[in-house]
Formats: C-alpha cells, sequence, structure tokens
C-alpha cells in the first residue's frame, strides 16, 4: 500500500511523487501482465493499495517485481527521506 504525496513540489509538478508513483503503476503491470497474478487493486488520488493471493507471493516473476519495486522505493526514500518513507512489513508466513 502507498498513501499521499511527496510534497516535492507543488501537485502535477511533483518528480518525486511521480517517480514513486511510476515505480508502483510498473510493478502493478508486471504483477498482471508479465507474471499473470490475480490481483484485487483500488487506486485513486494518493492510495495504491494491491493485494494478491498468498500462494502467488512464492511466484518468483511475481517476487523479483514486487522486490524491485520494493527496493526502487527504498532507493528514492535514501535520496528524498523528507518526501518520502518506504516501510517494508516483514512475511513472517
Amino acid at each position: 500500500m502507498a498513501t499521499g504525496h511527496a510534497g516535492w513540489d507543488d501537485e502535477g509538478e511533483d518528480i518525486v511523487c511521480a517517480a514513486v508513483s511510476a515505480i508502483l503503476q510498473s510493478a502493478l503491470l508486471g504483477l498482471t501482465e508479465v507474471a499473470r497474478v490475480d490481483v484485487t487493486a483500488e487506486t485513486r488520488k494518493g492510495r495504491m493499495d494491491v493485494r494478491w493471493a498468498e500462494t502467488a507471493r512464492d511466484d518468483p516473476a511475481a517476487r523479483a517485481i514486487v522486490e524491485t519495486a520494493a527496493l526502487s522505493v527504498e532507493y528514492i526514500a535514501r535520496q528524498h527521506p523528507e518526501n518520502v518513507v518506504a516501510i517494508r512489513e516483514r512475511d513472517d508466513g
């Protein structure tokens, strides 16, 4: 899940927010079109929530897509810590 806006610049001009949004939209596209994972996605202004079955989480393609997106957002968060906070939830299951 992602919420909020980066606040790096005015809405519509915020390249930090646009970068995170592009990464997450690409991950969603990769999950549905490349890995063929059945996802439930809710997107609206300032929020994106994507869910998929736990059984699909071991799929190598899905794991690669999600891990790449997470690393990319974490990288942006390190570059812009005042604008992006990345919190990784552990999957202990």
